[in-house]
């Protein structure tokens, strides 16, 4: 029994909300705006949005100063249904191997705010966001990667009388990357406009953990641990002494011990340390770090308008972040999840670079259909323990949408979104997991006045399944997916 277990088992359940709780990448959200929830295909467009997600483009809105304040609602869940034979031994799990872990992830409200002012052949903008994280993530019952853990102590321990355990285990996380981007576009030519700019990101993060009640089962009932183990050190103590008598008695004859009696007595004093080693977490853990990093990277961007068609590219660059820990925990150990929170300690966790391609076609004035395409350099990164080289490559999004202004003051408008990852079994895992997905947003866009107009819009985002095999004999297994819906609102003026 490793020293660091439930000490690991702990650490595990503060990653379990690492990932972004809406639309983009591995760890960016491109939701900055409700236009692009009623429409995700937003990189060709021009709109004041466009400060986002085509910025060079938005050098051709009328000049003037330009506002938009946005605000969005996102509920989450992240489901893990677990299979392993340890959960058997758990007395809230009815005898049953597969067990269900339900994390809820509520973002209450996520704002932004694009602004630009437009003058002849320059743009000048700031946008205001939250480029990743954005929730908060509680796994009311822990999760399965340490419960197995506590099963397994207690499979450990059926020589000495347990049979069976029972615990509470319980995870919150909180993170935010909140991002300032400001740049300038300029016109080139009536048709022809570039961009340029720098992105600061300034992540903060709070992690709880709590395993706590861990009991034993044995043929008395259930007992505490920490009861437990001073009971089973008491046995272990008494077979030592009667083990140290015997092989006196073999010396005061002159005779050498049997061998058995010395490995008897290596694997009583083997198991001692190892009920010592446990004492430490007989009250169970508590576990809190808190994050926070800063990093800056350059956005570029280009826009080409011909006839009825805009065509508009815009790359963001990696973003270098060391978020840096103020933990609970203090010293280190060979429990990779207990260093990542060690106190003092900086963490990897960049923010990838992106591409991203548009084309927006003007059928008719009224109506406008879009297209585009995202890659994630997902692998070109430093993650904590380098856990990018876990995947098979970046993250690919292929987007649609329509809009329609069906009068001079609302426009109806909806698209969609296909999302790939490049996933393997060995970067899957309970503590922080995404899995494909399509979503689709819905909307209307109402212009009060030529200066002043109001969105309101509707994302979902459905998921596939990705199923794990760890073990066919016994089996271990695991089958991950999420839900995800947003609701935005968003108000506009032009002066």
């Amino acid at each position: 029994m490793n020293k660091f277990q439930l000490m690991a088992c702990a650490s595990v359940m503060l990653t379990a909300a690492t990932t972004p709780v809406i639309a983009g990448g591995i760890l960016t959200n491109t939701n900055q705006s409700v236009d692009f929830l009623r429409n995700p295909a937003r990189d060709a467009a021009i709109g004041l949005d466009g400060v986002y997600s085509n910025p060079a483009g938005v050098v051709f809105l009328p000049e003037g100063f330009h506002m938009a304040l946005n605000w969005q609602y996102a509920h989450q869940t992240r489901t893990i249904e677990s299979t392993s034979p340890l959960f058997a031994l758990g007395r809230k799990n009815n005898g049953q191997a597969m067990k269900t872990f339900e994390g809820v992830a509520d973002a209450p409200f996520i704002p932004s705010l694009q602004a630009a002012y437009n003058k002849g052949d320059w743009s000048l903008q700031m946008n205001l966001s939250v480029p990743g994280g954005g929730g908060k993530c509680e796994f009311a019952d822990g999760l399965g990667s340490f419960e197995s853990v506590v099963g397994n102590i207690a499979n450990q321990l059926k020589p000495l009388g347990a049979q069976g355990y029972d615990m509470d285990g319980y995870m919150q996380g909180r993170q935010y990357y909140f991002g300032v981007q400001l740049g300038a576009a300029y016109k080139l030519y009536d048709n022809l406009s570039v961009y340029g700019g720098l992105r600061l990101l300034y992540g903060t993060a709070t992690y709880k953990a709590k395993i706590s009640n861990i009991q034993v089962s044995t043929a008395a009932g259930y007992v505490d641990f920490g009861s437990f183990l001073q009971t089973a050190e008491s046995t272990v103590d008494g077979g030592i002494a009667k083990v140290d008598a015997g092989i006196s008695q073999y010396a005061a004859a002159g005779v050498t011990a049997p061998a058995e009696l010395v490995a008897q007595k290596a694997q009583l004093e083997d198991t001692k340390q190892s009920l010592d080693r446990l004492q430490k977490y007989s009250q169970g853990v508590n576990l809190l770090c808190n994050q926070t990093g800063v990093g800056v990277a350059p956005v570029l961007g280009i826009d080409y308008r011909v006839g009825r068609f805009n065509f508009a590219a815009k790359y963001e660059f990696k973003t270098q972040i060391h978020m840096k820990n103020e933990s609970t925990v203090n010293e280190a150990s060979e429990i990779p999840a207990v260093n990542k929170f060690r106190d003092g300690e900086k963490i990897d966790e960049d923010s990838p670079a992106q591409l991203a391609i548009g084309a927006q076609w003007s059928i008719i004035d009224p109506v406008r259909v879009n297209l585009g395409y995202h890659h994630f350099y997902d692998t070109n990164v430093n993650w904590y323990n380098n856990t990018q080289n876990l995947l098979d490559g970046g993250t690919n999004e292929y987007l649609g949408g329509a809009e329609w202004d069906i009068n001079k003051r609302v426009t109806l408008s909806g698209g969609a979104q296909i999302t790939r990852y490049q996933l393997t079994d060995a970067y899957m895992n309970d503590m922080s997991f995404v899995v494909n997905s399509y979503s689709f947003g819905f909307g209307l866009k109402y212009k009060a006045t030529d200066k002043l107009s109001f969105s309101a819009a509707y994302f979902q985002t459905n998921y596939s399944h990705y199923d794990r095999v760890t073990s066919t004999e016994p089996l271990i297994s695991d089958s991950f997916t999420r839900t995800n819906r947003v609701l935005g609102l968003s108000c506009e003026v032009s002066l």
